[in-house]
């Protein structure tokens, strides 16, 4: 039988710049090794000096390296870090009016730190959590992911085991690190002003000391990898502009026979493999219709590479 406790301590003082987490921290918990400590984002962005004057529409710009999708007020952001989330995490909750919360700098280096002080001041070997709140595409309402982890194996690769039928798991890769964040969360809640959480019951997924893993940088997918990397209206914008500069996130180029099939879907027109290695497209494209493949051609990765050849345009995959 498995036990797992979540405790949040009552107690914890207003955070302020400066203000040293862990001896505010461990006057409330008495850990044990195989503990994993779990912190808000925001008491740590509070502590490292992460709070500005202004709006979150303000801050906005700083924090995004590319917006992925608008809707509304909402606003999807790729940031430095490589999270994708609404305003860039950015918050204005529980903090005076007229002030925001930007996201830590490196919330992998801020787990690694309160890790490295934690084992130094109790001479427990424990892992961090640094939790923030997001969205996820298809479902209602928000839950605590880790933005930053240390001391703590963030995802379990079941690729090559077989359940109790025997088959084999191809792609199960639980995020543990996620489901440690949201179960912690329930403990805190949002109003409570409980910024820490200690989780017990999975000292198995606690490295040991002096290995603090890849942290959870490990759980971002690199641009190009992620399915969803603009939202609806944003690709097909993207696509029609075909700027090289907005490539990346549509992916590696696809097979000739995908590209070949949204041509022949899209605007009725039928391509033809080309080239002395069939890695190029033919496609006799009238009049009108050539900024349509072409924008097809973007989104699946591909290039127009000659549009005055006799026999038609002539389609190559790109560079990723």
């Amino acid at each position: 039988m498995t036990h797992l406790e979540v405790t949040a301590p009552d107690g914890v003082p207003e955070v302020g710049p400066g203000d040293d987490l862990v001896e505010l921290l461990l006057p409330h918990v008495d850990l044990v090794d195989g503990d994993i400590v779990v912190v808000t984002s925001k008491v740590v962005s509070k502590a490292e000096g992460r709070v500005r004057t202004g709006t979150r529409e303000e801050a906005l710009a700083s924090e995004t390296v590319r917006v992925v999708a608008r809707r509304g007020a909402t606003t999807i952001v790729r940031t430095r870090t490589g999270l994708t989330m609404a305003a860039a995490g950015i918050d204005s909750s529980n903090i005076p009016a007229g002030r925001v919360v930007l996201l830590p700098l490196d919330p992998d280096a801020s787990a690694r730190d309160l890790r490295g002080r934690l084992a130094r001041r109790t001479g427990r070997n424990v892992a961090v959590v640094v939790t923030d709140t997001a969205g996820r595409a298809w479902r209602e309402g928000q839950t605590d992911i880790a933005i930053g982890a240390a001391g703590l194996l963030v995802a379990e690769d079941h690729a090559g085991r077989t359940d109790r039928w025997g088959n084999e798991l191809a792609v199960t890769l639980p995020a543990v690190a996620d489901e440690i964040a949201g179960v912690a969360e329930l403990a805190p809640g949002k109003l409570g002003g409980r910024p820490f959480a200690v989780v017990r019951g999975r000292a198995d997924l606690v490295l040991p000391p002096g290995h603090d893993g890849p942290g959870a940088a490990a759980l971002i997918r690199p641009e190009g990898a992620d399915l969803f990397g603009y939202g609806a209206r944003e690709a097909v914008v993207r696509a029609l502009t075909g700027d090289l500069a907005d490539r990346a996130p549509f992916g590696a180029p696809a097979p000739a026979a995908e590209l070949a099939a949204a041509i022949r879907g899209s605007v009725g027109l039928l391509a033809s493999s080309a080239g002395p290695d069939g890695g190029e497209l033919l496609v006799t494209v009238p009049p009108g219709l050539a900024r349509a493949v072409a924008a097809l051609a973007f989104a699946h990765g591909w290039d127009v590479v000659r549009t005055d050849s006799p026999s038609g345009t002539r389609l190559r995959p790109g560079t990723p």
